[in-house]
């Protein structure tokens, strides 16, 4: 190993010798290449090929912390804390994202500020357009900073805050001298005018010519609500009287039923088909009433303003037109006879036609929208009316005199619907306001007639009075047959059964579920027999109830759109006349 070691030493140092000129050579340098003299222990040098790296602890003098870390394990410092991020910069990042920010919103810092100095700052800044700097430390800095309206702040030295009376002004105006005060004739003292007062408050040219026309404006407005249009009919059929002179008032005889009996059938069926339909609005049908007790003939009202009576039997025509409104009417009510009826519309006028010859014989208003109306069904009463006003009051009028007499005024919106009960000594109504009440039919009536002092508003009427915090708007409301029972529309999508005898309570055993009516006011009705409810939806269908287990038996797609009413005819086992929105009444069977 030594010969070796002394062979590769040799070639080492004949290699240094022929490359390196010893002249230009440390010998430090080689001192470690002269060959091992004899007698001397032999000593290898260490050779460290690695480049030089600088270490990471000369680089980063302290600790750095994760951003994004919520919470640290330690006491850091605060250079530490505060020191700068390391990595390359995001070349995407705007400089909204790339300023430093503690929140979603930006930087928030916090600070300790006077709410007296806060509310007074920012209601001068509201107010002059100018406040102090908040940025700007005045505890160091002696002179104030403003932001805003910086010109109307140095005007004002920025001492004119919200709290700071500003400089009084000096040019009052001068009165005219009123003498002495001994002078009582001549002395005017504080009550004296200004020197340059204007007695006379005549309006200029241009301020004549703007008032002349807003009068204008406000009599043509005036005359169109006052002028309502001519009322006319049209008759359908080729006579309105037969050979014996009977007029289609006339309960027929030849229909193969009884319609002049009070009895009702013994038993009811579910209609199944449709056998008829009549035709003949433009637009919608509001609602559709059947002749009283007989049902021999139908009358509908409907948005294109227009009333028809359609016949129910034998060729079931269209019997006569009656044009009076101007606008869509909205209810209409037979009499107890069927000679008269009322109808109700948009225009804010209530009309009493004449059902055979068509006359309009008087028409009612009180500037408000009627949106239901009711004969009083006893007979000795049949020229008082109550109608339901957009208003929140229930007014009734009196036919032979054309005056209100009655108003009932409680609700608290408008008023959807009046069904007489109790053998006509009470009457409900249902209101917007979500609530039901019952109220005394007042009996003082004749004191208008003999001391010509009418009795105008009533506030001590209301006999019942029903809101729960669950109740909805029941804009429909129907007596059953044996008149003991109220079938409610409400709102949410039920049909809701309140007593109509004293106790007025809410049949919590009766509810009918099923169908969707949420928004419209579709009429509900029972068949003659009590064991079936029946009403439209907004769907177009007919539902139709078993009385006893509310389940919901049939149902038929009626109308192409809402069906506003259903109908059981009175006389019928299983005869339905419904109406809709599309314009059509038809006759189910």
């Amino acid at each position: 190993m030594a010969a070796t070691l002394g062979s590769y030493l040799s070639d080492s140092d004949n290699e240094t010798k022929s490359h390196v000129n010893p002249e230009k050579v440390d010998p430090d340098a080689l001192a470690h290449l002269q060959p091992l003299k004899s007698g001397k222990t032999m000593s290898l040098s260490v050779l460290n090929s690695a480049p030089e790296v600088a270490v990471k602890e000369a680089v980063e003098t302290g600790v750095h912390l994760d951003p994004s870390l919520k919470e640290v394990t330690y006491n850091p410092t605060y250079e530490t804390m505060f020191a700068p991020e390391f990595g390359p910069v995001n070349p995407y990042q705007s400089k909204q994202m790339a300023a430093p920010r503690n929140m979603l919103s930006g930087y928030a810092e916090p600070a300790h500020v006077n709410n007296f100095m806060f509310g007074q700052q920012r209601r001068t800044f509201s107010t002059f357009g100018y406040a102090l700097d908040p940025s700007v430390d005045t505890s160091q800095n002696s002179s104030s900073s403003y932001i805003g309206a910086v010109d109307e702040a140095e005007r004002n030295n920025g001492r004119l805050t919200v709290f700071e009376v500003g400089p009084k002004k000096t040019d009052k105006r001068k009165k005219v001298q009123g003498g002495e005060a001994n002078d009582i004739d001549n002395y005017l003292g504080p009550w004296a005018k200004c020197v340059d007062e204007k007695d006379g408050a005549k309006p200029s040219e241009e301020e004549q010519k703007e008032l002349d026309e807003i009068t204008a404006k406000r009599q043509k407005k005036g005359r169109n609500e006052e002028e309502a249009p001519a009322a006319k009919t049209i008759l359908h059929v080729k006579d309105a009287y037969d050979y014996q002179g009977r007029s289609y008032l006339h309960v027929p005889q030849d229909v193969g039923i009884n319609l002049r009996t009070a009895d009702i059938p013994d038993k009811c069926y579910l209609p199944k088909k449709q056998i008829h339909v009549w035709s003949g609005h433009t637009k919608g049908v509001s609602a559709i009433r059947l002749f009283p007790v007989s049902g021999h003939l139908l009358l509908s009202c409907s948005m294109d303003s227009k009333v028809k009576l359609w016949e129910v039997y034998n060729e079931r025509r269209c019997i006569r037109t009656f044009i009076g409104h101007s606008k869509a009417v909205r209810d209409i009510c037979f009499n107890n006879t069927g000679s008269q009826y009322m109808s109700a519309a948009y225009d804010r006028y209530l009309k009493l036609w004449d059902t055979e010859t068509g006359q309009c014989i008087s028409r009612f208003t009180n500037r408000k929208v009627p949106y239901c109306v009711k004969f009083n069904p006893d007979e000795d009463k049949q020229n008082l009316f109550v109608a339901g006003m957009s208003d929140k009051k229930i007014v009734q009028w009196d036919v032979r005199t054309g005056e209100v007499v009655q108003e009932y005024d409680r609700h608290l919106g408008a008023v959807n619907t009046i069904t007489f009960v109790d053998e006509n000594r009470r009457f409900v109504s249902t209101s917007d306001d979500k609530s039901l009440r019952v109220w005394e039919w007042k009996t003082t009536i004749s004191r208008y007639f003999f001391s010509h002092v009418p009795l105008k508003k009533s506030t001590s009427m209301v006999f019942k009075y029903i809101a729960e915090p669950s109740m909805h708007s029941m804009p429909a409301v129907t007596l059953s047959p044996d008149g003991k029972w109220l079938s409610c529309q409400s709102m949410d999508n039920q049909i809701l059964i309140f007593g109509a005898q004293n106790r007025f309570r809410l049949n919590k055993k009766k509810i009918f579920k099923g169908h969707m009516v949420a928004g419209y006011a579709c009429q509900v009705d029972f068949s003659p027999d009590m064991s079936y409810v029946v009403s439209g939806d907004a769907d177009g269908k007919l539902n139709i109830w078993d009385w006893k287990t509310t389940k919901l038996y049939h149902r038929i797609k009626a109308h192409d759109k809402v069906c506003i009413s259903a109908l059981w005819h009175p006389h019928e086992t299983s005869k339905v006349i419904t109406c809709g929105w599309d314009g059509q009444i038809k006759l189910w069977d």
